[in-house]
C-alpha cells in the first residue's frame, strides 16, 4: 500500500511539473533535454525524467528515490551549487525534527563498513561524480559525492583504533536547502549512504 502511495506522489509531482513546464528547466537541473525528456545523473545512475515516469537506468522509480528526484526537479532553479563552507545537517534551519534519524540512517549505518568504504572510495567517487574533499577537511579519509547535480555531500571517516571506534560524518553543500526541503535532504543523505554501502560491498 505504501508503495502505491509513493508511486502516486511521483506521478502527481510529474503532473505538476509538466502542467507548467519551466522553459529553462534543462539549464536549472542541469540536464540534457530530448523533447519532453530530461537526462542527468542521480544517485550514481543515468536518470531520465519523462511525462510518464522517472527512470534510473531502465527501472521506473516508484519509491522514495523517485519522490526525491521529482521534488528536486520541481525545485530546480538557476542558482549554482555552493559547496563551501560545508554545512552540517543540524545547522540547517528546521532540521531538529529530522536530526536523530539523519544520524542513524545516514551516518551510523556506515560505521561498520568504514574499512570497505576506504578500499572502495575511488569507485564511489567515480560512480557518484565525486572528488576529493576540500583542503582542511579532517578525518582519516574523506570525499565529496553528488547524488543530485546541485547537491553535494562530503563524507568524513575515522577508522577504528585502540582508543576510538570508527565514525562517519556527512556534511552538505552550503546551499543544499535551495534545491530541496529539509526533510528531503535528510532522505538524500540516507539513500546516498545506502548507495555508498552498495558500491563498497559489491565485488
Amino acid at each position: 500500500m505504501m508503495g502505491d502511495n509513493y508511486a502516486k506522489i511521483v506521478q502527481d509531482n510529474l503532473k505538476r511539473l509538466y502542467g507548467n513546464l519551466p522553459k529553462d528547466l534543462a539549464r536549472a537541473l542541469p540536464a540534457q533535454q530530448d523533447g519532453k525528456n530530461f537526462l542527468f545523473e542521480a544517485f550514481g545512475e543515468n536518470c531520465e525524467i519523462r511525462p510518464e515516469g522517472i527512470f534510473l537506468g531502465q527501472v521506473r522509480q516508484a519509491g522514495v528515490v523517485g519522490i526525491l528526484i521529482s521534488l528536486y526537479t520541481l525545485n530546480a532553479n538557476l542558482e549554482t551549487c555552493l559547496t563551501e563552507p560545508l554545512k552540517s545537517f543540524k545547522d540547517f534551519s528546521n532540521s531538529m525534527p529530522y536530526a536523530g534519524a539523519f544520524v542513524t540512517h545516514t551516518q551510523q549505518i556506515l560505521v561498520h563498513q568504514v574499512e570497505d568504504i576506504e578500499k572502495s572510495r575511488g569507485r564511489i567517487m567515480e560512480k557518484l561524480n565525486g572528488h576529493k574533499a576540500p583542503t582542511g577537511v579532517e578525518g582519516d579519509f574523506s570525499f565529496v559525492v553528488y547524488p543530485l547535480p546541485k547537491i553535494a555531500l562530503c563524507y568524513i571517516f575515522y577508522e577504528a583504533d585502540d582508543d576510538f571506534s570508527a565514525s562517519a560524518t556527512c556534511l552538505f553543500s552550503n546551499n543544499a536547502l535551495s534545491f530541496l526541503s529539509i526533510d528531503a535532504l535528510a532522505d538524500v543523505g540516507e539513500y546516498t549512504s545506502k548507495k555508498i554501502l552498495d558500491i563498497s560491498t559489491s565485488s
